[in-house]
């Protein structure tokens, strides 16, 4: 989970959990995690802080929003009704030059019914630049800021930081107050994100809990999103037969921009580093009859994305 410092850096990112990392790089601390039991923190513990006021905007997050870097994903969950997917933003702190219209999905899992969830993208970004958002509406907005790569060229440096397995155990926390005390930049995750189906039914709580748990990084900075086993969820036991709803309704990435047809296999390039995500737990769905299911691993036999 260390941050990396890199000039010229490809980074592949392929969840089974296998990733290699081409860099000249440096270790930027000595940092190891005292082994303890995996327990998880409970529901009202104070790591999954719920924000104030009526429909709140919470469980913050970003990611980068094309293929560059002059775009960015934002993302929430509204409560307790739609409220407004419309994210307010500028280079000037509560001066909110642009405004950027989003959409707004949800999803259903057993017996879960999700919060609004939005997912707005900040377009036409100015490179190196720290900008200030503001969600929400009426009496309750809250605000946070993210800071634009430098433009992509072969000698940019800049700090990744990588997890993976976050969880939200007390441990985890521990990771993620620790990573908050570095450098890093942006956060690559390799997937396995917060375990909720090792709970009864999936019990998606536990990925509102852990939207909270991360949002003190996520919002502030991109996270770029590769899924794992755990994030999979399908279940046809319990009347859940196509995989990937929690993560996929949740979690958007840009895809799209460098020619993918789907989620789970992208590139992107940031700095000078060009990212590959092959999350190869969606191939398992070529091997289903079920065509909504296949539509998972298509992309396994095309890889134009990466030209």
């Amino acid at each position: 989970m260390e941050p990396i410092n890199q000039h010229s850096l490809l980074v592949f990112v392929l969840v089974g959990f296998s990733f290699c990392i081409l860099v000249e790089a440096r270790i930027t601390s000595r940092y190891v995690r005292r082994v303890n039991d995996n327990v998880d923190m409970p529901m009202d513990s104070g790591a999954f802080y719920v924000p104030p006021g009526y429909n709140a905007p919470q469980q913050v997050h970003i990611t980068q929003g094309d293929y560059e870097g002059t775009a960015v994903i934002v993302s929430w969950i509204t409560p307790s009704e739609p409220g407004t997917s419309i994210v307010l933003y500028g280079p000037e702190e509560s001066k909110y030059t642009y405004a950027a219209s989003g959409i707004m999905t949800k999803y259903k899992y057993y017996n879960y019914t999700s919060g609004f969830i939005h997912h707005c993208t900040l377009r036409n970004l100015e490179f190196d630049t720290k900008y200030f958002y503001k969600l929400g509406i009426g009496s309750t907005t809250r605000e946070f800021h993210f800071t634009t790569s430098p433009a992509v060229g072969p000698n940019v440096p800049y700090t990744f930081g990588i997890i993976g397995d976050l969880g939200q155990t007390y441990d985890s926390n521990k990771t993620l107050q620790h990573y908050l005390k570095t450098n890093g930049q942006t956060l690559l995750y390799v997937g396995d994100l917060s375990y909720a189906d090792d709970y009864p039914f999936h019990d998606n709580r536990r990925w509102d809990t852990w939207g909270r748990l991360i949002e003190k990084s996520a919002a502030y900075q991109p996270w770029i999103w590769t899924a794992g086993n755990h994030e999979i969820d399908l279940d046809p036991e319990i009347g859940e037969p196509y995989p990937f709803i929690p993560y996929s309704h949740r979690y958007h990435v840009p895809y799209q921009s460098s020619g993918s047809t789907t989620p789970f296999w992208y590139s992107i390039k940031r700095a000078s580093a060009y990212i590959i995500v092959l999350a190869s737990y969606s191939a398992f769905a070529l091997q289903s009859r079920n065509p909504v299911i296949q539509r998972f691993g298509k992309q396994a036999s095309a890889m134009e994305f990466l030209k």
